[in-house]
């Protein structure tokens, strides 16, 4: 029973993915060679500086995708929703360079497994795949502007809102369960600028703040 339902959530995903909708010999070759694994809330998927053996698609949940510097600083690069691949890792897996990011699992979540070495397959025999992977490519490369925009160019109160924004449209939810610390190492500053913006911006009637939880209004 368990892998009917596991078996309806993957077509369920692959019909949101227009590219696979057009091609049902490609969904059942990713059927066939992929695995899935479940995670839950915390649990990594890739790791930086290990090698990739598999592609991931996101059935299931959702993924968030890190750098970490040489202070072992973390910074967010983009999340990964259903129907979603780790670009990132892709390319690494694809000319046999180890990880540059890391991928942890931002709440419960269900992965379809797809390995390394069937991409070249995927690529030559269905021109659908390399359309999924162009788009995925060119998603990627929008958000990681707008990392370095925002890092760049933005002040901290309105990338922390801006922050906070993308996660309630990710979680589907005004009410979000998080710390000052998490908040902090998220955006790469310090605990205490968070605690004082977060602070002006429930003065201004942006947010509630209550125990580990911020409401936006």
């Amino acid at each position: 029973m368990a892998e009917e339902e596991r078996g309806k959530g993957l077509l369920e995903t692959f019909d949101q993915i227009t590219e696979f909708r057009a091609s049902g010999k490609m969904i059942e070759e990713l059927k066939k060679i992929g695995s899935i694994r479940s995670l839950k809330s915390g649990d990594l998927l890739i790791q930086e500086q290990s090698r990739i053996h598999f592609i991931p698609i996101i059935l299931k949940g959702s993924l968030r995708v890190y750098q970490t510097d040489n202070d072992y600083k973390e910074i967010l690069l983009y999340h990964l929703k259903e129907g979603d691949t780790c670009i990132m890792s892709y390319m690494s897996g694809l000319y046999n360079e180890v990880s540059k990011l890391k991928a942890v699992a931002n709440e419960d979540s269900e992965v379809l497994l797809l390995p390394i070495d069937q991409a070249g397959k995927l690529m030559k025999n269905y021109p659908e795949w390399i359309e999924y992977i162009l788009r995925i490519y060119h998603q990627r490369f929008e958000e990681l502007l707008e990392v370095v925009n925002a890092v760049a160019f933005k002040k901290m109160d309105e990338r922390l809102l801006n922050f906070l924004n993308k996660e309630a449209e990710i979680a589907n939810t005004k009410h979000l369960k998080v710390t000052h610390e998490v908040l902090a190492n998220e955006l790469g500053t310090a605990r205490v600028v968070i605690s004082r913006l977060l602070k002006q911006m429930e003065n201004e009637g942006l947010v509630e703040l209550g125990r580990n939880q911020i409401t936006l209004l």
